[in-house]
């Protein structure tokens, strides 16, 4: 299974808005603070003339052992909600279908000077990222780099999977740094590497060589997304030609097949969790327990209340009139101590009757080592030591 998930359409026809002249003309409140309500956006269609181009693309790409092609609409600076526009689904809705091949719909929004302060990713604007499948993003400053790698890769309902850098400008416009790069792998953001670049002219290839091993050597091959871009069929390559071009960059050989097939299939199902809850992949179930009062065993009177002998309950009162006497219960040896005790008295039975085989025949398993003779004159000395000292103490 291969992927290109960067598929560029042609710009389709708009036609004219849909909304009615009394929704566009709405006023606002008496002081000026209500709001307008949105003019929907203009309708968008595709000539036949457009669909004679892309049907073949696709059938191309179907050739070339692709079986998920991603369409890219391309928004630059930022999304307005009055004059946005989905291009992807009536596109979707005049192709042909095709057996076994899977079309998504990406979002790549070009962020420049002007979309420094916000390109709408915001969630008031959560329902115009719905209908998308993936969303990118191609930062073209150092401020809206590191608000890519930092703010809008973390999870959430507008949560942009891909990085898509500018490998053709003369040079990149930013430094790659590797705190900002490690933090957006780490909230799994992909680096993507589109192979189109290396088939244009003399001037945007070598600045595309430079580009693409800055990133190769930044990322060092891990979470780098390679996808095709072409806007021409002439330019479309199969997936091992680009992987061997991808190769020259420095990156392994494996690390580029996970590229090409592993990378961007985690890739598609973590943009799934957009629409989940924080990023939760899966629905939690509640498990609550049974309260079936059959199930559970009824107490019987014996275990619940201990029986309670008259004798325990009725004091005992001496014939001369002193104070109640508690009767005292024998004590009932517990079945530990009877096991003990037995098992010390067979001990202390064996012993006995080691020592007397020790008199009686001299031979036995538990003989004693004869002791050295050194030792044992000095034991006589301490022994007659302490007489000694015993005699003169006495007198």
């Amino acid at each position: 299974m291969y992927f290109d998930l960067n598929v560029p359409i042609p710009s389709p026809t708009a036609g004219p808005s849909t909304a009615k002249p009394q929704q566009q003309s709405q006023g606002q409140s008496k002081k000026g603070k209500g709001k307008a309500s949105a003019a929907q956006a203009p309708t968008v269609s595709y000539t036949p003339a457009q669909m004679a181009k892309i049907e073949p693309r696709v059938d191309l790409l179907v050739r070339l052992n692709y079986t998920v092609i991603a369409f890219n609409q391309i928004v630059h600076s930022k999304i307005d909600p009055k004059t946005h526009a989905n291009t992807l689904d009536p596109l979707l809705a005049q192709l042909r279908k095709r057996e076994r091949v899977l079309f998504l719909k990406r979002l790549t929004i070009v962020l420049d000077e002007d979309s420094e302060k916000g390109f709408g990713l915001t969630i008031a604007n959560s329902a115009l990222f719905t209908p998308y499948d993936i969303i990118a993003l191609q930062p073209t400053t150092a401020p809206s780099f590191s608000q890519a790698c930092l703010t809008h890769s973390s999870p959430s309902p507008l949560t942009a999977h891909i990085i898509s850098l500018p490998l053709t400008l003369p040079r990149l416009p930013f430094h790659l740094k590797h705190t900002l790069v490690r933090t957006a792998l780490k909230n799994g953001a992909v680096f993507e590497i589109n192979y189109s670049g290396a088939l244009l002219g003399e001037g945007e290839r070598r600045n595309w060589w430079a580009a693409a091993r800055e990133v190769a050597r930044v990322t060092k091959g891990k979470g780098v997304l390679v996808s095709g871009g072409a806007e021409n069929d002439v330019d479309v390559r199969a997936p091992r030609d680009a992987g061997n071009l991808i190769t020259l960059l420095g990156i392994p050989q494996d690390l580029v097949h996970h590229a090409a097939t592993t990378t961007p299939k985690s890739l598609i199902r973590r943009a799934q969790t957009r629409k989940t809850y924080r990023a939760v992949f899966s629905e939690p179930v509640l498990i609550l327990p049974s309260t079936d009062a059959q199930s559970m065993p009824e107490p019987t009177a014996a275990a619940s209340v201990p029986e309670v002998s008259q004798s325990e309950t009725t004091p005992v009162i001496g014939d001369d009139g002193a104070a109640p006497v508690k009767p005292v219960e024998p004590a009932v040896p517990s079945p530990i101590h009877e096991d003990n005790s037995a098992v010390n008295a067979s001990a202390k039975k064996r012993r006995r009757e080691d020592e007397t085989n020790v008199h009686t025949n001299g031979s036995t398993a538990l003989t004693k080592t004869p002791e050295p003779e050194g030792s044992a004159k000095k034991k006589r000395k301490r022994k007659d030591k302490g007489n000694k000292e015993t005699g003169s103490a006495g007198q």
